[in-house]
């Protein structure tokens, strides 16, 4: 039996059996489980199981197996189910637990679970078209001659993702909120549509792209809304056709006239001002940001600021915060690497080393919730080591052409040639999150918590 199949049988007996289960999802680390007795999972016996990083206990059950690992693990626990990814069996119990949770969750923190919801599924086709916009800016600015035709290839490849990035990010907005998915994607046509410069309204020229994907998200939004209140008081015979033409109509233009103008003014007041922040704050506004950072990873808010990477980089060609951010990773991989240098517990050893790798590449969920945040201390000290690094990234000023990544992966996407200055922030954060964690962080016998 394969290792990922072995782990998954491990995993649905410590889960209660297949008929404690409702659903199967998975992100890019998490194998995310719906059950319908929570008290019949045995959380102490899953962290246990060789090749599991971490459980983490929120609305679905997330056991944290690493990158690759999770695709496997979880397609093996769809075949001892019978489920497939992502399929919802109706169970009571589990409806009343999520409704429960879901109350008790702020507005705020559920605004930001939603926006994580429109961008993770996006987040493998942008690192993949942000790396090879990468390589081919490296490329030309390496002196190759930007007519050749592999390096146009590249440019076309890499850029489509983001030609088209706002008719991505409506339909998954509709989709999210409850309308249909398309009418999304029309708004995020009609904010972003060149023929908008050709149209004066109120003896002013529209302007294509105004207030970004902010105006994308909230006219998507109001697509959904306002198809329900249609929906309502139309016949079911002409539903088809007389909803979206409605909705369409009106939405469309209430964008033209509101949206795009209110979008416009909020979008340049948070890139204005985190601008700002960095200029005025320097090295304590970078170390400030990178050492906060990983708190929101903790609890899933970081997809949060997706929208606000991409409109620096519609405004200004880069995002100034991800470098900064960035750190973050950085500063686990330094505490994650004194820990195995200090420690004898063969068990967090395997850890860190299976965790280790991904670390570097800037997927740090994996020593984050298999080492840093199970033994406490060394969290903080990974959270002050990322510090370090993001006030020198502030100082010197890097930004990222794209996202999706971090860690060694952000190299080809920095701005400006900076690669080695970005390259430095790393190791500053690696050297000082080992520095503060071998000293100050752990103890031999915080290894009985893993």
């Amino acid at each position: 039996m394969k290792r990922e199949q072995q782990m998954a049988v491990e995993i649905l007996e410590r889960l209660g059996g297949k008929e404690n289960i409702t659903r199967i999802a998975h992100c890019m680390t998490r194998v995310r489980v719906s059950l319908s007795d929570h008290q019949k999972a045995d959380i102490a016996g899953l962290k246990n199981i060789e090749g599991v990083m971490g459980v983490i206990e929120d609305e679905t059950l997330q056991i944290v197996v690493g990158p690759g690992v999770v695709n496997k693990v979880a397609a093996a626990l769809c075949e001892l189910t019978g489920l497939q990814l992502g399929e919802v069996i109706e169970d009571t119990a589990a409806q009343k637990k999520a409704e429960i949770q879901q109350r008790n969750q702020t507005p705020f923190k559920r605004l930001l679970r939603k926006i994580g919801s429109i961008f993770i599924p996006l987040i493998p086709g942008l690192v993949a078209s942000g790396i090879i916009n990468g390589i081919a800016n490296f490329a030309k600015n390496a002196g190759v001659d930007p007519t050749e035709t592999w390096l146009q290839l590249l440019l076309l490849i890499g850029g489509g993702i983001f030609a088209s990035l706002g008719v991505l990010v409506g339909y998954n907005t509709a989709k999210e909120f409850g309308g249909t998915p398309v009418l999304g994607a029309i708004a995020g046509i009609l904010v972003f549509n060149p023929a908008l410069a050709d149209i004066k309204l109120f003896g002013e020229a529209l302007t294509p792209g105004r207030g970004g994907l902010f105006a994308v998200m909230l006219a998507a939004w109001l697509m959904a809304v306002m198809e329900k209140r249609v929906r309502k008081f139309v016949p079911n015979a002409i539903d088809i056709i007389v909803t979206p033409l409605l909705t369409v109509l009106m939405v469309c233009l209430f964008t033209l006239i509101a949206v795009q103008p209110l979008a416009g003014w909020l979008s340049l007041g948070i890139t204005s001002g985190i601008k700002a922040v960095l200029d005025i704050g320097g090295a304590v506004a970078g170390a400030i940001l990178a050492g906060t950072f990983l708190p929101l990873v903790m609890v899933g808010l970081h997809h949060g600021l997706t929208p606000i990477h991409m409109e620096f980089i519609n405004k200004i060609g880069s995002t100034p915060i991800l470098p900064i951010l960035a750190m973050a990773g950085a500063g686990q991989v330094g505490a994650a690497i004194a820990i195995f240098v200090k420690t004898k517990n063969k068990r967090l050893r395997n850890i860190i080393k299976g965790a280790l790798p991904v670390g570097f590449l800037g997927i740090g969920e994996p020593l984050l919730y298999g080492v840093t945040l199970p033994l406490g201390r060394p969290f903080l000290t990974a959270c002050l080591g990322a510090a370090v690094g993001g006030a020198f990234q502030a100082v010197v000023k890097t930004a990222a052409l794209g996202i999706g990544v971090s860690g060694l992966s952000l190299i080809p996407l920095i701005a400006d040639n900076k690669y080695i200055l970005y390259f430095l922030g790393l190791v500053i954060s690696y050297t000082f999150g080992f520095l503060f964690t071998y000293f100050f962080g752990f103890k031999e016998e915080m290894a009985e918590n893993i």
